[in-house]
């Protein structure tokens, strides 16, 4: 499910530029110039022993047919380097034979993902000790949105400036390891609370839960359309503003240099407002010039029906439903593993932290997904597919 984390940008050259120059007085100058105990198997559960851990340091490599493995590899540093990625003792040989074991029994699997198997990406969550709330941050809520025009020029402004950091981040170890699991037969449904289609791009295709930010959506006539075309309007609309974003060199995810700016786990980057209170234009409907929203479901409004129906469908007919880096404090998402549960399937959770479910839970793992799931790919034949 969106810890600061600052965006890459290496500092302008001289001679109107330094590294002591603020970011008020860089943004000026562009905009006015050019510029994620017990288990089961079709409702049978099995106990695991209790006993000493053991903590192991591993690493390992996992070949997907049709996904490249050097995309699913960051580099070494990549993960202390993320002061978004909260910190995690690395996973047990217990957990990782747990969690083999959920996987390699079940026939009905329903997985749940959320915003920590995209932190570990440099994509920022909201809940996790690292989090975007930890530092006092609020979320805009739908209906602020609707009933603001200020709202929503300052949400849109910030979420063009983000746009292009955004979209650059590249599907993780974990993305990859699932979507190896979904070609093998091991996973029967997918549904993540995340809207940056980093599964999609690692090979997946689950349900959005709470929508995407890669699309644009009228809330007068429900007309939709694709993010990147809303964006080459805004920059048509906008072109002093777009020439200043696009000016600054964004370098790599996660550098420590900024102008003071922090990537926001829903796209956008922080901004002093005085650079888009007044002279920043909002397109509008193509059809009936009506007001457009990200296709999300911002906090404040609901999970459309068709989409919640399904998600609980297939969490209720499931042997067993596994929850990856979410602390299901949304409703939306908590209702399908309270559910799952409830039917009589075993629950697992893989999250940093606590969670609102961990009461229930068959199996909780504290462990960073990146480095759980290749391993429990690795482990036994969960990559020969499954014969059901």
């Amino acid at each position: 499910m969106f810890s600061s984390m600052c965006l890459r940008f290496p500092w302008l050259s001289p001679p109107f530029i330094s590294p002591s120059t603020s970011r008020s007085v860089v943004l000026r100058s562009l905009l006015t110039g050019h510029k994620f105990r017990q288990l089961f198997s079709s409702r049978r559960r099995i106990k695991f022993s209790q006993g000493s851990i053991k903590f192991l340091q591993t690493s390992c490599r996992i070949s997907v047919p049709g996904v490249p493995v050097r995309e699913s590899q960051p580099p070494s540093n990549f993960l202390k380097d993320k002061k978004v990625v909260p910190q995690a003792d690395p996973p047990s040989a217990e957990d990782v034979n747990h969690l083999y074991q959920l996987i390699d029994q079940s026939t009905k699997l329903v997985v749940l993902t959320g915003a920590g198997i995209s932190t570990e990406c440099g994509i920022p969550d909201y809940r996790s000790p690292n989090g975007a709330y930890s530092s006092g941050f609020k979320p805009i809520t739908h209906q602020e949105f609707v009933r603001s025009i200020r709202a929503r020029r300052r949400y849109w402004a910030r979420s063009y400036a983000g746009w292009r950091q955004f979209t650059a981040a590249q599907p993780g170890a974990a993305h990859v390891a699932l979507a190896s699991l979904e070609q093998a037969g091991r996973i029967n449904f997918m549904i993540t609370q995340n809207v940056d289609r980093l599964h999609h791009r690692a090979g997946s295709n689950p349900l959005e839960l709470h929508g995407t930010v890669y699309s644009v959506i009228c809330l007068d006539c429900g007309f939709s359309f694709c993010r990147n075309l809303f964006q080459d309007e805004v920059k048509a609309l906008n072109p002093k503003w777009a020439a200043a974003i696009e000016s600054l060199d964004y370098g790599n995810a996660g550098s420590d240099k900024s102008f003071g700016m922090k990537q926001r786990p829903d796209g956008d980057i922080e901004i002093d407002e005085k650079f888009w209170e007044e002279d920043f234009h909002i397109p509008t409907c193509h059809k009936c010039n009506g007001v457009l929203k990200p296709d999300v479901v911002f906090f404040g409004d609901n999970v459309p029906k068709e989409r919640a129906d399904k998600a609980m469908e297939v969490a209720r007919e499931c042997d067993a439903f596994l929850v990856l880096g979410s602390s299901v404090m949304t409703m939306s998402a908590f209702r399908l593993v309270r559910a799952a549960h409830e039917a009589g399937a075993s629950t697992a959770i893989v999250n940093i932290g606590k969670t609102r479910a961990d009461e229930f839970v068959s199996l909780k793992v504290n462990a960073r997904l990146g480095e759980i799931l290749p391993r429990v790919v690795n482990t036994g034949s969960l990559s020969i597919p499954a014969l059901h």
